[in-house]
């Protein structure tokens, strides 16, 4: 197999020199040779297409922060990873300090089952975990009042999730054909609160179900959106989706790679997947809620990416991101169980004790 190079890249402004090629519509559809990108701090993505087939592989690396250098599998020579931009000028300075980060154990006992009983049950289904790294000022303004970007070696994460939800019904009743399933793809990003609570944020959920939308949006206060969404599985699998009244469409096909795993506590992918705390808010001038999920440990597969698209920020108004993710994984499956939401007291925010 011929050896992979990683150009030479601008520390100030990133490697251009590949921008454009391979996406068409804010997608990634790898029809053109891309320029490798650093991957997360656990492992490093090399993306090449080969003349034989358009393969892309993966070099596990050990740990590397996604500011250090990078070495090519077996050559060593170090270069300096692309950085990644999203909004021209902006930067991380004036973000919001961080009054209590999570401690490992606050992560680690975010795995335990909630005292409270659960209002649904749900199971998830084939989903494709992609993520980028940026700076935490990138998303600090965007939060609402009262949250905190979660980061991980002093880098914020955003992700795009696309799967399949299945068997949705309240406790006590059953799955009913025809509305108890739906595909989703999500926007999110990762945070905590002033209890230093980690949990998810998520700018958006698109559902190709009107009615899970309305319930959603109006029980959960989530960013629920009506999308066309169709999914494909098989030796690879494929989600298509497009939100109504938009005109583009984002597109993925992937498989799944090599054995299934936990994530480790401590790891970059502990830190983006075993999340069990959601919190949500309608707009910013009604209260910012808290809600509490449980599943087993995701078990988690490398990933083969064919195509993938950022699209999704560009319905949000957010800024792009360039080049493929900088992590990506799947899991085939995991049943979970809702439970309800609870109001975050914020100084200045609706029904807070100090705004009355």
């Amino acid at each position: 197999m011929q050896t992979p190079t990683i150009p030479d890249a601008d520390p100030e402004r990133g490697d251009r020199s590949q921008q454009g090629k391979g996406e068409q519509a804010g997608q990634v559809t790898f029809k053109e040779k891309i320029s490798p990108h650093f991957t997360s701090c656990n492992a490093w993505m090399v993306v090449e297409k080969e003349a034989s087939g358009g393969i892309l592989r993966r070099w596990p690396e050990g740990t590397v922060s996604p500011r250090e250098p990078l070495a090519t599998p077996d050559r060593g020579k170090a270069r300096t990873p692309t950085p990644l931009f999203l909004t021209p000028g902006s930067s991380d300075a004036g973000s919001a300090p961080q009054p209590c980060p999570p401690s490992d154990v606050t992560r680690s006992e975010a795995q335990r089952a909630p005292a409270t009983p659960p209002l649904l049950y749900q199971t998830w289904e084939s989903l494709l975990f992609l993520h980028w790294a940026l700076p935490p000022g990138h998303l600090q303004s965007s939060l609402p009042k009262g949250l905190t970007v979660d980061t991980y070696q002093d880098q914020a994460w955003l992700g795009i999730v696309p799967f399949t939800m299945r068997g949705v019904r309240p406790r006590f009743f059953p799955a009913v054909p025809g509305i108890s399933n739906l595909l989703e793809l999500n926007v999110r990003t990762y945070v905590y609160d002033k209890t230093g609570t980690p949990g998810v944020w998520f700018f958006s959920l698109d559902a190709d179900s009107p009615l899970a939308v309305y319930l959603a949006r109006s029980f959960f206060h989530l960013a629920y959106r009506h999308a066309k969404i169709t999914s494909s599985h098989g030796e690879w699998s494929e989600y298509t989706a497009r939100r109504i009244r938009e005109s583009e469409q984002a597109h993925y096909r992937f498989r799944p790679t090599g054995p299934t795993r936990t994530s480790d506590p401590g790891t970059l992918e502990f830190f983006l997947l075993e999340r069990y705390v959601l919190f949500a808010q309608s707009k910013s001038s009604t209260p910012l809620y808290r809600g509490r999920v449980h599943h087993s440990p995701y078990q988690i597969q490398d990933v083969e990416l064919d195509a993938s698209s950022s699209l999704p920020l560009r319905w949000n108004g957010q800024s792009q991101v360039e080049g493929p993710p900088h992590h990506a994984c799947f899991s085939s499956r995991v049943k979970v169980s809702v439970h309800g939401l609870e109001q975050v007291l914020v100084p200045g925010n609706p029904q807070h004790p100090s705004a009355k």
